[in-house]
């Protein structure tokens, strides 16, 4: 299907960078939310965002003219929506809210209409469930922010059909995207799942009280642009408690989050959007001092847990190309894909590091598979 017409709900940080993406790939974008208030700091985001891409030359004024002129902001659900080829879902992570839209969607939109959702964690056969055309709902996840970063995860439900899959994985390519078609609706997709041990393992740290973030941060400084508990931070504790949370109800009890995450969370302290959590946001950006660095952790640890929770996705149909994996992880947020630092790390290495992490925190989620156990992924 050629789309044309592109309708996104809700005018947050994901739904104006979507819209934005949208609008810089020639398409014309309806923009819907619940108030004009959020209406007009979305649309204001975008024109600011669009006018730093002419101060650095990246598009002409009379570019960004057009850009606005194709931006159709309202209120009105079935005005947003009742010509769209494509619509993308981008409001809070509350499944009841989600399936409720979807409702309406289908109601709305035309029945060529493909119906995304940009949910980063939750099940697209559930939410495809709230309608009457399961074959045309897909996951269009982007990520933060969504103008500047090359990932989106396109991701099958049950019943979505290839077609509605190519479409919507041809649209992410249209707004020079690298989009990653992700095989199996399963928690997490492929990017946040590689990801999830990791957050475990913080979380498990913090309970234990040693080493500190800023010595286990310490130890990474040096590797990654932002450390692991200053990124927990930056993405912001109560997202990480509710995902975390969500995939001890879907994953595994393993991921149950502890009391340190918790209180954290109840005392409001949540990170950057609140100014403090971990650190202190009050100044731009945490200083981490590096002067006493963990010597009981270190990089390999992190790995171990990625690579290990990669060869679940394989085991499991989420993916059946490691090549993917690696590519979803590299766009996602920078950096090396799991399997290319695992061949140059060894196997036989990280597999020690996740026994030894199973071992010391009594978690079974951490230990090796057996596709890890054999080693034989090459990317």
């Amino acid at each position: 299907m050629d789309v044309k017409k592109i309708a996104v709900i809700g005018a947050g940080a994901m739904g104006n960078g979507i819209a934005q993406a949208g609008l810089m790939a020639g398409y014309t974008v309806a923009m819907h939310d619940v108030e004009q208030r959020f209406i007009d700091r979305g649309v204001n985001t975008i024109k600011d965002s669009l006018a730093k891409f002419v101060g650095k030359g990246k598009i002409t004024a009379e570019q960004n003219d057009e850009m606005l002129k194709r931006l159709l902001p309202t209120t009105d659900l079935r005005a947003a929506v009742n010509d769209a080829d494509l619509v993308i879902e981008a409001v809070f992570e509350d499944l009841t809210l989600k399936k409720k839209i979807f409702t309406d969607l289908d109601a709305f939109a035309p029945e060529r209409t493909i119906l995304a959702s940009n949910t980063s964690s939750m099940s697209i056969t559930e939410i495809a469930s709230s309608t009457k055309r399961p074959g045309k709902v897909v996951g269009m996840h982007f990520f933060n922010p969504a103008v500047l970063l090359k990932l989106v995860e396109v991701i099958y439900a049950k019943q979505s059909t290839d077609e509605a899959i190519q479409t919507t994985y041809d649209v992410a390519k249209k707004m020079n995207k690298v989009p990653v078609i992700v095989k199996k609706d399963s928690p997490g997709f492929i990017y946040n799942r590689v990801n999830a041990p990791t957050a475990l393992l913080l979380q498990l740290l913090l309970d234990k009280g040693s080493p500190t973030p800023a010595q286990f941060d310490a130890a990474f400084k040096a590797l990654m642009p932002m450390t692991p508990f200053e990124l927990l931070d930056y993405v912001g504790l109560d997202i990480v408690l509710h995902t975390q949370d969500y995939y001890s109800k879907t994953l595994s009890k393993d991921y149950s989050p502890r009391k340190a995450l918790r209180d954290l969370v109840a005392a409001g302290t949540l990170g950057k959007k609140t100014g403090k959590g971990l650190y202190d946001w009050s100044a731009g950006r945490p200083t981490i001092d590096t002067s006493n660095p963990t010597t009981e952790y270190d990089f390999t640890h992190m790995v171990a847990l990625q690579v290990n929770e990669a060869t679940k996705c394989l085991e499991e149909g989420v993916t059946n190309d490691p090549k993917d994996i690696d590519l979803a992880i590299a766009n996602g947020g920078g950096g090396m894909g799991p399997f290319t630092l695992a061949q140059s790390i060894g196997y036989d290495k990280l597999v020690a590091r996740c026994n030894e992490l199973a071992d010391k925190f009594g978690i079974e989620t951490f230990r090796p598979t057996k596709t890890m156990q054999e080693g034989r992924i090459k990317v």
